[in-house]
């Protein structure tokens, strides 16, 4: 990466700047925590915490706004879900540094006052779904919440084949990637945090070889690609799967657990390698629909700092292997 390059990533939100500064530039300690303090007094963190509301949440609802309309024009194909209530914002905070401290007594507001919209159950609980729950268990062990039942809860729905799927409740039987990627990253997070058991590791390897069999990208029956986005880039990556995404977890997993790069993963690296990009740029492939507090990247088809981070990082640790 020229110095052009690192001018231009670094050129950012603190949100963003600091994790250049640690991952890319290798800059001192000092140097990306001091940038990172700044994200809850400037920019997409500042913006987002002032946004809360006094109970704790985040437009009045947990996983959706309060005023959100389950027959309305949001649910209609393509209209997109809203991007706002609580969890989203949560998981933006927690993915940009914001320290838990800055948060307060925010774990105990939504524990008294936040619910689920599927069931009713109160906020810390967790829900059906394997990735709202994959969320909740990361938020909570970010914030210091005892969340232990959750991560068990994963142990005890994990499929035959490795993986998970949120449809299991509706009778899904086979695994899906975007469900077992965003488990896998809940269940990392969570024994990075220091709460990890050798079964929960286990259960972990387990949806990783899920992944890593399938090479990211392909169908086990007859090796065609699994559906034409999976090699598509957008950031945020939301509950979306990609080969970015999914390389950006095998990277953080495997320097947790002191591995080198699974050879399985050449297609998928191969895959950000080649997507679209202006000299080392990769672009931006479309904003999700839904509604958001503000946007924090750009448009479709411009270049993307996020993007470009997240693909040099995964790049930079594939290549010094």
């Amino acid at each position: 990466m020229d110095q052009r390059q690192r001018d231009w990533l670094l050129d950012s939100d603190p949100a963003l700047r600091w994790q250049v500064e640690r991952d890319l530039v290798g800059a001192a300690d000092d140097v990306w925590e001091a940038t990172r303090a700044r994200v809850a007094a400037e920019g997409f963190g500042a913006r987002l915490l002032a946004l809360q509301d006094p109970d704790g949440q985040w437009a009045g609802g947990a996983f959706f706004p309060a005023d959100f309309d389950f027959h309305g024009p949001e649910t209609a194909p393509g209209a997109g879900q809203p991007w706002t209530a609580t969890t989203w914002s949560l998981n933006a905070l927690r993915e940009w540094g914001v320290p838990a401290s800055v948060l307060g007594d925010t774990a105990a507001r939504l524990a008294e006052n936040s619910h689920w919209e599927y069931d009713g159950a109160p906020y810390w609980q967790g829900e059906v779904d394997c990735c709202i729950n994959a969320w909740t268990l990361m938020n909570g062990a970010w914030l210091g919440v005892v969340v232990r039942h959750l991560a068990s809860w994963f142990v005890e729905h994990q499929m035959p084949d490795g993986g998970w799927n949120c449809e299991w409740v509706d009778g899904a039987t086979r695994s899906s990637v975007a469900s077992t990627l965003n488990t896998l990253e809940g269940l990392l997070f969570y024994e990075r945090a220091g709460h990890g058991s050798a079964e929960i590791t286990e259960a972990r390897h387990a949806g990783e070889e899920y992944l890593l069999s399938r090479r990211l990208m392909y169908r086990l029956s007859d090796g065609s690609l699994i559906a034409p986005w999976v090699t598509r880039l957008a950031y945020p990556f939301r509950h979306f799967y990609s080969t970015l995404h999914a390389l950006d977890y095998f990277r953080a997993a495997a320097l947790f657990d002191g591995t080198a790069p699974d050879a399985q993963l050449d297609d998928a690296i191969a895959s950000v390698r080649s997507a679209p990009s202006e000299g080392a740029r990769w672009l931006q492939g479309r904003r999700h629909p839904g509604r958001v507090w503000f946007e924090v990247d750009v448009d479709a088809g411009e270049p993307s700092k996020w993007l470009t981070f997240y693909a040099e990082r995964v790049l930079t640790w594939w290549d010094g292997r």
